[in-house]
């Protein structure tokens, strides 16, 4: 690859970011004071995605188990749904892979939790089915997915779309996305 798509990438992320910092502002705040409400409340985040999302579900649940930027803290309940490869194998060969989400939700999700999905096509079948699955035990959910309308979006109390359709650019400012909410509960809930 030469340096000039190399520099058309970099560029097409900052744009796409530029853009959320404008249109998904408001629903930021929103997935944020959720987040917060639900740790002061007792509750736990759970997270899910497929791919490079679970990959974004498990780095916010370690920085908010572990630590952000704040190392003198206790850590915040956060569990990263499909870790467990023996889990995720059972259930999806049991009951079909649009079922593994959803059934971790069923076993360890509790009203007052919150269930945050990744999904950049806003349509990923498990994570739907989750989402679904939360909604009906009283749990909140929030969605992180790009700017198609997807069946994810039909089931979140939040819903932060990134303004692409872009794989890549999506997940990229899903990252930004997982660090300003672990900077915001960081900032309300560290003493």
């Amino acid at each position: 690859m030469d340096a000039a798509r190399i520099l058309a990438s970099i560029e097409e992320s900052i744009a796409t970011k530029r853009r959320l910092a404008v249109g998904c502002l408001p629903n930021l705040v929103a997935l944020c004071d959720l987040a917060v409400a639900t740790l002061r409340g007792g509750g736990k985040i759970l997270l899910c995605g497929n791919g490079g999302s679970a990959c974004d579900a498990a780095h916010a649940a370690g920085e908010l188990v572990g630590w952000f930027e704040k190392k003198q803290r206790g850590p915040y309940a956060a569990v990263a749904l499909g870790q467990s490869v023996p889990t995720l194998t059972a259930i999806g060969n049991d009951a079909g892979y649009e079922h593994v989400f959803a059934r971790e939700v069923e076993g360890i999700g509790r009203a007052g939790d919150l269930l945050i999905g990744f999904t950049t096509s806003g349509g990923s079948r498990n994570v739907v089915a989750a989402l679904r699955q939360a909604k009906a035990m009283g749990l909140a959910t929030a969605v992180l997915c790009g700017e198609r309308r997807g069946a994810a979006l039909d089931h979140a109390d939040v819903a932060v779309q990134v303004p692409s359709t872009s794989t890549p650019r999506i997940q990229e400012s899903h990252l930004l996305c997982v660090h300003v909410l672990c900077a915001a509960v960081e900032e309300a809930l560290a003493s």
